[in-house]
């Protein structure tokens, strides 16, 4: 039997619920503090905000030899962002704003070697600047994530044929954009999105494909464990230490 190297992937076939942290914040200081007290996983955000490929390397060194996985939510699903970004040597992209099943068959083949897909071979982190060529290139195709963020209407209607994307082991909601292509603008889940979530967290769980998402608060975060949610962000960096210091100051006032 091959072995899972991924952290994440193991998390997933151990059927235990994997508990990570969305890094906004430039510092891979964050990420070192991640890592030390134990979470499965971090994903470092290439599509909002300044973090670019060199803060991705110093991330991805913060947690190195560790059981934390190194996720990318990448700018765009597009050949050069997501080849970059694995030349990294990250553990899986997240791909942003996915709307149909082609689409994400195409950021697949992106992420594949030849012949399963047409990702180039570079030399650079991935492979240990060619060190470890040979060992990395045996194992990339099977062991690398590709999750697609469902945080559109449109992802929403195709979630079926979707799901049925050849190696999809994971996806992930965005409540708040879902919310807002169907027509609940600044609200994180608006009517009916709470329960379509469920709804394609079940289709999800009937191929034994783990779902994902971000939890508002410790309530929150129950109800998600509960709900049977195998991959839950505790907050964002930025939001987590906002809300602490925010929290102590209003209780000193």
């Amino acid at each position: 039997m091959t072995r899972i190297r991924n952290p994440l992937r193991r998390k997933f076939a151990a059927k235990e619920t994997a508990y990570g942290l969305w890094v906004t914040l430039e510092s891979a200081t964050v990420s070192e503090i991640a890592a030390e007290i134990g979470l499965d996983w971090i994903c470092v955000d290439m599509e909002h905000g300044s973090l670019d490929y060199r803060d991705v390397v110093h991330h991805a060194r913060a947690v190195r030899g560790g059981d934390t996985a190194v996720l990318v939510r990448v700018p765009s699903p597009t050949i050069d962002s997501i080849k970059r970004a694995l030349d990294l040597g990250v553990d899986g992209i997240i791909l942003p704003l996915v709307r149909s099943a082609a689409e994400l068959k195409e950021a697949f083949g992106y992420a594949r070697y030849p012949t399963t897909g047409v990702r180039a071979i570079g030399g650079d982190r991935a492979v240990r600047w060619g060190l470890k060529m040979d060992e990395y290139l045996d194992t990339a195709n099977q062991e690398i994530l590709v999750i697609p963020n469902i945080e559109t209407a449109d992802a929403s209607a195709a979630i079926t044929d979707i799901l049925a994307v050849p190696g999809l082991e994971a996806i992930f909601f965005g409540p708040y954009d879902l919310s807002a292509s169907v027509g609940h603008f600044k609200l994180w889940e608006g009517p009916g999105v709470a329960e379509d979530i469920l709804r394609m967290k079940k289709l999800a769980a009937d191929r034994s494909i783990a779902a994902g998402v971000v939890a508002t608060g410790p309530d929150d975060l129950k109800q998600r464990r509960a709900q049977g949610f195998e991959m839950i962000a505790l907050g964002s960096d930025t939001t987590m230490m906002i809300r602490t210091i925010k929290g102590l100051l209003d209780a000193a006032k």
